[in-house]
């Protein structure tokens, strides 16, 4: 089986992750992609943050009508902070290798790899996709971040594709722009602003009920 795993603080989800993992699922041919919100992001500690139980029932809204797609409460499970390298060994080890596994970023999140946890274990354990939202800013700055971050033996391909002899491919993704963040959203609520269209009707009703973000 081909599955994505996307994971994020999903503070909240919004339909700009929705219409973004659409596309990359449909590109792709991914069989299913599995969302995983994070329990104690490391790198975003003063966030308004939602509590994990709901932010992962509002993730189960957003996707409960979507074929194809998976919630997991993986990272809800470990106490302590979230790391990508954890939960990759811990979904291999329970799909086992008939799942192959690829990891989706944000470009954010990609360039923000050098602070993680054993990032270098990462490119060395799975495919990775940068999903390239905005501006459209060609393959020099990622060449240049992968030749001094992550390895010099990547080589640009057709297609996007950095390729290794020993590591796995990392793929940059050119998805829809959709300008919607849960910044946004979290300060239209604060601000006593719609966020009709924003989000999913059954997020919005959740977070009304919930009186989050206030």
């Amino acid at each position: 089986m081909k599955a994505g795993l996307f994971g994020g603080t999903f503070n909240p989800i919004h339909n700009g992750h929705l219409g973004i993992i659409q596309y990359v699922k449909a590109h792709y041919a991914f069989e299913t992609i599995i969302l995983y919100p994070s329990a104690l992001p490391p790198h975003k500690p003063n966030l308004n943050l939602a509590s994990a139980r709901d932010r992962l029932t509002m993730v189960k809204r957003a996707i409960k009508n979507l074929n194809g797609f998976q919630v997991s409460d993986i990272e809800l499970q470990r106490k302590g902070p979230s790391f990508t390298i954890d939960t990759i060994s811990q979904f291999k080890t329970i799909f086992g290798s008939h799942t192959r596994f690829h990891l989706l970023l944000g470009s954010d999140a990609f360039f923000d790899t050098p602070s993680w946890k054993q990032a270098n274990r990462i490119f060395g354990a799975l495919p990775v996709i940068v999903m390239q939202r905005g501006e459209r800013t060609g393959m020099e700055p990622y060449a240049s971040f992968i030749d001094e971050h992550v390895s010099k033996g990547y080589k640009l391909k057709s297609d996007n594709i950095f390729v290794h002899d020993r590591l796995f491919p990392i793929r940059i993704c050119n998805v829809p722009r959709i300008d919607i963040s849960s910044t946004q959203i979290r300060n239209r609520i604060k601000s006593g602003k719609s966020i009709s269209g924003l989000v999913p009707e059954d997020v919005e009703t959740f977070i009304r009920t919930k009186d989050l973000y206030k």
